[in-house]
């Protein structure tokens, strides 16, 4: 019964110490997240973009490249099936006054960096949208890059105000929203 009882305690032990093992190389190996998307060197991660109110005709996108590989790559350009026009923008502050622009030259993403499209920065901008943005929605967008090709990726439709994915982030004050604007 003694021989019994400490073979158990040993595989027991042994099971244990197994567990731990392919636990830590799971988190050393740090995978992908289900909802990321790999491409060649990149990682796309918290695509996301905001409900639209009824009539807007724009919205903005936002996620997040990671570079892992050793040379630049480029987002030159991105389309939607739901917008008539989809393009990169950047956000600035030019003398003291925030301004828009489209980036016709792309975004570059450098090796081993990691670019943010956020609220009042660099966003995809959808225009002459064909129907409204729904919270809880997936909205497919194709990322074109220089070197990794077209990417496939779905923003994640969050609340009207949301400034982040899951609507946690912190507020951008006196930074326009255009989710809701208005074709004039």
């Amino acid at each position: 019964m003694f021989t019994t009882t400490r073979k158990a305690k040993g595989m027991n032990k042994l099971s244990n110490i197994l567990a731990l093992a392919a636990l830590s190389a799971m988190v050393i190996a740090a995978p992908v997240r289900a909802d990321d998307v790999k491409a060649g060197d990149l990682v796309i991660s918290q695509a996301w973009s905001r409900a639209t109110p009824g009539g807007a005709k724009v919205a903005g996108g936002y996620l997040t490249i990671e570079n892992k590989g050793a040379a630049p790559d480029k987002l030159v350009a991105v389309s939607a099936d739901i917008a008539g026009k989809a393009e990169v923008h950047e956000m600035a502050m030019d003398n003291g006054v925030m301004k828009m622009r489209m980036l016709d030259k792309g975004l570059v993403i450098d090796p081993g960096k990691t670019v943010k499209l956020a609220p009042g920065g660099y966003h995809l901008m959808l225009q002459e949208l064909k129907g409204p943005f729904k919270q809880g929605d997936k909205v497919p967008v194709t990322l074109q890059f220089e070197k990794a090709g077209k990417v496939a990726v779905s923003l994640d439709v969050q609340g009207v105000g949301a400034q982040a994915p899951g609507g946690g982030g912190h507020m951008m004050k006196n930074m326009p929203d255009h989710s809701g604007m208005m074709k004039q």
